[in-house]
């Protein structure tokens, strides 16, 4: 086996008892990334400054010291997550000087536990968007096919790991950024129950909704770095799937699917039968509506508050930071949304404390009178699309929004705060991946972590994009 192709948790276990030293590893994974640097998956990477970290390491270790769980791992850090030794620019023109004085609290932990930083990644400006096709930095590329998109917003995160230039990296999802891109990609991406890692450290959009999430090949390497950063371990493992009830909501999460993404859906739905999952078709009532009285209100509303206090303590003002702007949808987004705010304080409010508890309600009611372990669903409607249709795209003959299209199963879960992990289920009839999401209830983590590792398990890994 090539070491690029390794899992984090392979790695790491050769680089502990020095089979492969950190040195040798992240060589062969520099050259994977000056390799595939077509797709333009880092803003920010230091050959030297890796090498360093490396010889750094493999020294701690040659002298007989104790290794971290995470010791010489590589991590793909999307640059809108601060680091101190790199420059954190959001993707954006007005913070490409900006480097931060401590590096977010759980990086500084995988850190603190072996782990290195491969290089900052590439993402939608801001991550306000879905394609990750930044104006500034130019377009993230899909590693299936370069002619499309990867995702947003955490699309370089995603694609890194795809095309085996790192195993493992750091992104943050608002509303579906940690789990569309690996969808689109071909990888396993995770959101963590809101509140589990936070999103201190990360340059923000709605403080209700961002979170930092991960993402791997493997569901073991997401579990791996999540006990490490929550020091949560299993009580109970799960071996089979034969006492698992998971729901099945076509209203809502299967209308209006792409072909392939439907077909490969229901193929999926019959491994997890096959494994011995009961699936048990309910919808959740009214999804649609109740989630649109949470979304888009507390979204646009504290995306103006929370960057305003955020860029006040870097020393920029906001007419500053909208100048150095690149791409013209989040540029316009703020432009507009300063003159005319979209929602008011009353808006937000009633989005916050009345329609928010109503949909956590409808999800916990959901899994409770069903008696459910989880949900699952297409992580995404379509498959990825050419870079540049970032307004519109077809689906099944007709005109939709692309940010609505990719973001409509990923966001009502995200403004419930609930968990969800995506799983790649294979590829469409033009080889682009199609991914499966497992959401589960409030603090279900871990359940939903090893369903998906049985179900991986069954499914396989995709080939590699070539």
């Amino acid at each position: 086996m090539n070491i690029i192709d390794l899992s984090a948790c392979e790695a790491v276990c050769l680089m502990r008892s020095g089979e492969m030293s950190v040195t040798e590893y992240v060589n062969a994974l520099i050259i994977q990334l000056e390799a595939k640097s077509d797709l333009n998956a880092f803003i920010l990477y230091d050959v030297k400054k890796i090498r360093h970290d490396a010889k750094k390491l493999d020294d701690h270790r040659i002298s007989g010291n104790e290794c971290g769980s995470l010791f010489g791992l590589p991590l793909a850090v999307k640059d809108n997550i601060e680091t101190s030794s790199y420059i954190t620019t959001g993707g954006t023109g007005g913070l490409s000087n900006y480097l931060p004085k401590q590096n977010a609290p759980v990086l500084q932990k995988l850190l603190a536990n072996g782990a290195l930083v491969l290089g900052k990644t590439n993402l939608h400006e801001l991550a306000f968007g879905i394609t990750s096709n930044n104006s500034i930095y130019g377009a993230v590329r899909n590693p299936y096919n370069p002619e499309m998109i990867a995702g947003g917003s955490s699309g370089g995160s995603a694609a890194a790991v795809a095309a085996r230039i790192t195993p493992f990296a750091i992104g943050t999802d608002t509303g579906g950024s940690a789990r569309i891109p690996p969808a689109l990609c071909g990888i396993v991406g995770y959101r963590p129950t809101m509140g589990r890692y936070g999103s201190v450290g990360a340059i923000p959009i709605s403080h209700t909704r961002d979170t930092l999430g991960t993402m791997a090949r493997d569901v073991a390497d997401i579990q791996l770095i999540d006990q490490i950063i929550t020091d949560q371990i299993d009580v109970t493992e799960l071996t089979d799937l034969k006492t698992i009830r998971l729901g099945v909501s076509r209203d809502y999460f299967y209308e209006n699917l792409d072909p392939d993404t439907a077909k490969r859906t229901e193929e999926a739905l019959q491994v997890l039968k096959e494994l011995g999952a009961e699936i048990i078709e309910v919808n959740i009532d009214n999804l649609m509506a109740l989630n649109d009285a949470v979304s888009f209100p507390i979204c646009l509303y504290e995306s103006i508050k929370d960057m305003e206090k955020y860029i006040a303590q870097i020393g920029i003002s906001f007419s500053e930071l909208i100048e150095q702007m690149g791409s013209h949808d989040v540029k316009d987004f703020y432009e507009t949304c300063l003159k005319q705010p979209p929602f008011t304080e009353k808006q937000y409010h009633t989005a916050l404390y009345e329609a928010r508890p109503l949909l956590q309600q409808a999800y916990q009611c959901y899994f409770e009178e069903n008696k459910l372990d989880a949900m699952v669903f297409p992580t995404s409607k379509l498959t990825a699309r050419p870079i540049g249709q970032d307004e519109n795209v077809i689906i099944n003959n007709v005109e939709t929004p692309t940010f609505n299209a990719y973001i409509h199963n990923t966001d009502p879960s995200s403004n419930a705060g609930l968990p969800g992990i995506s799983i790649p289920i294979g590829l469409s009839s033009e080889n682009l991946p199609i991914g499966l999401e497992f959401d589960g209830p409030v603090k279900n983590d871990r359940k939903i972590m090893q369903i998906a590792a049985i179900f991986q398990k069954a499914v396989g890994q995709l080939a590699k994009p070539e």
